[in-house]
């Protein structure tokens, strides 16, 4: 027992992930502790300040670069970088679910909701506040997202995948007036989300076989002096690509996609799709450039074809979609794949580009999903393309808006979009990828199609009797939206700063 030695914790490197973690359960005990009427303030309250003390931290902690928890976790430029902007792209899904949430009838279950039986004592039920368990819930994904970027072994990236994923379950199911769809995603979320990390944890085991060890470090040093079959190589990363592959909604593991960012509470799934995405390219940024890097020629043409995959199937499935909800899942995906293409570029440039464009399309999808929640009528949300016919002449204000993120998504010249792509495309031509470029461009010509439709349906149908008016925004949504709209539009004006602070955080630590 003496000479037992505990491993080197550094608590400042931590800071981060240690106050969203202390915030969630101090969150658990307001549940338990705080009377009903007084919670929605306190947990909103608690949640944005624990958000921007982590934020903070993450400040604090530029240039560190170590290993810390005996090599489970690793603070370098591209940690520090991404769970800045988890957190920031956080923040701004906090405003969407706190204003949601605090309106009469808002999209999240009460407890009163849930325990009552008949119909009507749901709508009863409705006119009390949400569930303010949402807030502990969305710390928690948050802290589990931060770990995930920075996890140094494959074993604590496995724990963090976990730490995130459940929530997001639990959060998918919250939606009031469409109680049943809900579940349903939710469901669907958690039963292939059980099998991508039964994936992940046998592809762990294998590459454990294979290079005696689990962390990143290690795995390096067996890739570059291989010393046992290779089947357990190829073998393991296989199915660690597949868990990471299906959190980033890449195809084929995509199917989950529509059906749960059209059944979850919109504010949720803008939460998912932004934050979700940067937390599961972090991580497979991590392990391809880290751990994997030696065996690059054996798993570009496959994960490009995954990319190519992935790309087309997003273009041609959002043409088909009528749910607008359904539409932004597809262009999910098929941002997915372009993220893709950056990311297997395999050099500075690749990295730093994938970096900004996470960024860049978590803005632009936030202020998407937050106008989505505007457009309402009796029934809740209309989400059919039909209802949003002529509601630019109703409310040009917003529809100008969502024109502008609709046109960002296409990759139109001032606009981030168009700014993220063509620095993933550069980064990808640079590392002898241009035929995935090639596929690209012909995926970003093929969903152009459905964004220019819905600004069309927007601006020269006239309106009828069916089209719903936006509501007016409250004060944390209206910022929300501003946030989103000013940063798709700087991003693609004035993209330098943040292409430059991507730049130098562009450095994994070994």
């Amino acid at each position: 027992m003496g000479d037992l030695k505990l491993p080197d914790i550094d608590y400042g490197a931590l800071m981060p992930m240690l106050i969203l973690f202390g915030a969630a359960c101090v969150g658990i005990l307001v549940e338990a502790l705080v009377p009903r009427r007084s919670r929605h303030g306190v947990q909103l309250g608690l949640s944005f300040l624990a958000v921007v003390a982590s934020f903070v931290a993450v400040i604090v902690a530029h240039g560190t670069r170590k290993i810390t928890i005996g090599g489970a976790v690793a603070v370098d430029g591209p940690t520090l970088f991404l769970q800045g902007s988890i957190l920031a792209l956080g923040a701004v899904s906090l405003m969407l679910i706190g204003e949601r949430s605090l309106e009469r009838g808002g999209p999240f279950v009460s407890q009163a909701a849930v325990t009552v039986g008949s119909q009507k004592d749901v709508r009863q039920a409705g006119d009390q506040p949400g569930a303010t368990e949402v807030y502990p819930l969305t710390l928690f994904a948050l802290g589990g997202m931060l770990l995930f970027v920075s996890a140094n072994d494959l074993l604590t990236m496995f724990v963090a995948l976990e730490v995130f994923s459940l929530p997001l379950y639990l959060l998918c199911a919250l939606a009031r007036r469409r109680r049943l769809l809900s579940q349903e995603a939710a469901l669907k979320y958690f039963l292939l989300g059980s099998y991508a990390s039964a994936f992940f944890l046998f592809g762990v085991a294998l590459i454990y076989g294979y290079a005696g060890g689990i962390s990143l470090g290690a795995v390096h040093d067996a890739v570059a002096n291989p010393q046992r079959s290779e089947i357990l190589l190829y073998g393991g990363l296989a199915l660690v690509a597949i868990g990471l592959l299906f959190k980033a909604a890449l195809a084929p593991f995509h199917v989950w996609t529509p059906d749960v960012y059209q059944g979850a509470p919109t504010p949720i799934t803008a939460l998912m799709a932004a934050c979700t995405k940067v937390a599961a390219f972090g991580a497979l940024l991590r392990v391809l450039y880290v751990s994997f890097e030696g065996v690059r020629w054996d798993f570009q043409p496959v994960l490009g074809t995954v990319a190519v995959l992935t790309m087309l199937v997003g273009a041609v499935l959002a043409v088909t979609q009528t749910d607008m909800k359904r539409l932004l899942a597809y262009s999910s995906v098929a941002n997915a794949g372009y993220l893709l293409v950056g990311a297997l570029a395999l050099n500075k440039e690749g990295l730093s580009s994938t970096m900004f464009y996470l960024v860049a399309y978590g803005f632009s999808v936030l202020a998407a999903f937050g106008i989505i929640t505007l457009v309402r009528d009796a029934d809740g949300e209309a989400t059919h393309l039909s209802r949003w016919a002529g509601l630019g002449r109703k409310s040009p204000l917003f529809a100008m808006a969502f024109s502008f993120i609709l046109l960002a998504f296409a990759g139109i010249p001032l606009t981030s979009g168009f700014t993220s792509k063509f620095a993933v495309f550069g980064a990808a031509v640079e590392g002898g990828q241009t035929w995935l470029v090639i596929f690209g461009v012909i995926s970003s010509m093929l969903i152009a199609f459905p964004y220019l439709r819905v600004v069309v349906l927007l601006w020269l149908n006239e309106p009828g009797e069916t089209t719903p008016t936006v509501s007016i925004p409250g004060f944390m949504t209206a910022a929300a939206l501003t946030i989103g709209v000013l940063a798709t539009f700087l991003l693609g004006v004035v993209p330098a700063p943040l292409i430059d602070l991507s730049q130098d955080a562009a450095q994994f630590i070994r």
